[in-house]
């Protein structure tokens, strides 16, 4: 299999791209009522945040942001450059509908991509390493985490690898623990970044406007 389906799905969506400091934001919307809004450093070409918004319906309403990627569940904002109170409809990631609220001291599970690996970490887990049990599971196309405690199981999706066929491999995954954090890192295959320099090549042609209040700032500090 390959990723060409995942490229065609991007390619027929309307996108939006504004810069804003060193990351660039793009806003997909896609025939199927579905949005996506992804957050890309600047320096390096990878992205940082992902975002999905479901089709709203008339009965369940507007329906909430779910992130897929991201150090912390950061606010991702989308407005453009429409100016506040103009009454204009925004996509927006922002504000109190988008507020996760995590106990002190329950796992926390985050996700980041770097350019070789995908890595997730789980803090708030005291135990020591030889406690967890972390595989990679075909059947289930996702990282499997236990505790031989029983004290924390969890099923994790890797999205990333579906899109381009390719089922998670154990040889592929390693696992470290400090500081009552467990670091997953899985490596990532090659056409998982053939796939991403290709979705950068498609980006490459979309129009992108600047955050007027960063360009300010970046003149007033000159």
């Amino acid at each position: 299999m390959s990723y060409q389906s995942w490229l065609n799905y991007l390619q027929t969506a309307e996108k939006n791209s504004m810069i804003s400091g060193r990351a660039r934001k793009v806003l997909y919307k896609f025939t199927d009522g579905r949005q996506m809004a992804e957050e890309y450093n600047m320096d390096t070409g990878i992205v940082q945040r992902r975002a999905w918004k479901s089709k709203s319906n008339k009965i369940m309403g507007e329906s909430e942001w779910e992130i897929e990627l991201g150090d912390e569940p950061r606010q991702l904002n989308w407005s453009g450059n429409k100016p506040p109170g103009s009454g204009e409809e925004t996509d927006s990631l922002a504000g109190g509908d988008f507020t996760l609220r995590e106990s002190n001291t329950a796992p926390l599970l985050t996700k980041r991509i770097t350019k070789k690996n995908i890595e997730w970490r789980i803090r708030n887990m005291p135990y020591s390493l030889d406690t967890y049990n972390v595989t990679a599971d075909p059947e289930k196309r996702a990282i499997v985490v236990r505790t031989s405690n029983k004290k924390y199981y969890k099923v994790i999706p890797v999205p990333e690898l579906d899109r381009c066929g390719v089922k998670p491999a154990q040889e592929s995954l390693s696992v470290h623990h400090q500081f009552n954090t467990l670091i997953i890192t899985y490596q990532k295959p090659d056409i998982l970044c053939e796939m991403e320099a290709q979705v950068l090549l498609l980006l490459k042609n979309v129009e992108t406007e600047t955050d007027m209040d960063d360009l300010l700032k970046g003149l007033m500090a000159k």
